[in-house]
C-alpha cells in the first residue's frame, strides 16, 4: 500500500481527495493536516510514502513545508496540488524538492497515477504547469546563470549527460533505455549518479538542470 498524507486547509477538499484516493486498491490515506506545520509533524509521526500538499495555507505554507519535509533523512515524495491562477510558486516548489505539481482540476485517474509515479521515484506535472516551467526556464535567462548551470555539469560523464538530456525531455526510464541502448537498471544507476553529482533529490530537479544549462529547448 502507498501510504499518503493529505495537506489542505479546507476540510471539504481533504474529504474529496480521500474519497478519490481510497477508491484505488493500492493507496491508503494515513492522515490529514490543515497547514504546513501539522504536515511536518504528521510526516514524523505517520511516515507516509507520498504527501499531497496544498500551497496557500495559514501559519506555515506548502512551500516551506515541502522544503522541510524533503530535508528529512527518510523524506516522502511531495506532490503539490493547487489552483493554477492563484499560485506563482511552481518553480520554487520544484526546487524545494517536490516531484510533481498538479492542478486541483486534475482528473481522479491522473491524481492516482501521480501518486503511483511519485512512489516509484518518478514525477508528473500538469501540461499547463509544464508549459509554464519551460517558459520560465527558457526566457529572460541571464548568460551568467546559464554559464553557472553548465559548470554544474562538468563532473558528469558523457553517458550521464545523455541521460540528463533525455530526462529533461520528459522521457521515462524505459524510453531512455530504448533510445540509448541500455538496460533500465543502467538508466537508474546513471540517475542515481546524477542525483549525487547535482545535489538533487528527484528527476524534476535533474530536468531543471538540463533546461538551465540550455541543453533542452
Amino acid at each position: 500500500m502507498i501510504k499518503t498524507l493529505l495537506v489542505d486547509d479546507e476540510a471539504l477538499i481533504r474529504a474529496g481527495l480521500r474519497f478519490i484516493l481510497e477508491s484505488a486498491p493500492d493507496v491508503e490515506v494515513v492522515g490529514e493536516a490543515e497547514d504546513g506545520k501539522q504536515a511536518v509533524d504528521a510526516v514524523h509521526r505517520l511516515g507516509p510514502d507520498v504527501v499531497l500538499m496544498d500551497v496557500r495555507m495559514p501559519r506555515y505554507d506548502g512551500l516551506a513545508a515541502t522544503g522541510a519535509i524533503r530535508r528529512l533523512a527518510r523524506a516522502p515524495a511531495v506532490i503539490i496540488l493547487t489552483t493554477f491562477d492563484s499560485d506563482e510558486h511552481v518553480f520554487t516548489a520544484l526546487e524545494a524538492g517536490a516531484c510533481g505539481f498538479l492542478l486541483k482540476d486534475t482528473s481522479p485517474h491522473d491524481l492516482i497515477r501521480a501518486i503511483r509515479l511519485a512512489h516509484g521515484g518518478d514525477s508528473m506535472l500538469s501540461p499547463q504547469v509544464t508549459r509554464r516551467l519551460i517558459h520560465r526556464l527558457t526566457t529572460d535567462q541571464p548568460i551568467r546563470r546559464r554559464r553557472d548551470a553548465l559548470a554544474r555539469l562538468e563532473a558528469l560523464t558523457g553517458r550521464e549527460r545523455e541521460v540528463l538530456i533525455e530526462v529533461g525531455l520528459g522521457r521515462s526510464n524505459s524510453e531512455i533505455a530504448a533510445l540509448l541502448n541500455m538496460s533500465e537498471a543502467t538508466v537508474k544507476s546513471h540517475l542515481s549518479h546524477l542525483f549525487d553529482k547535482l545535489a538533487v533529490t528527484n528527476r524534476v530537479q535533474v530536468a531543471i538542470a538540463a533546461y538551465r544549462a540550455g541543453l533542452v529547448d
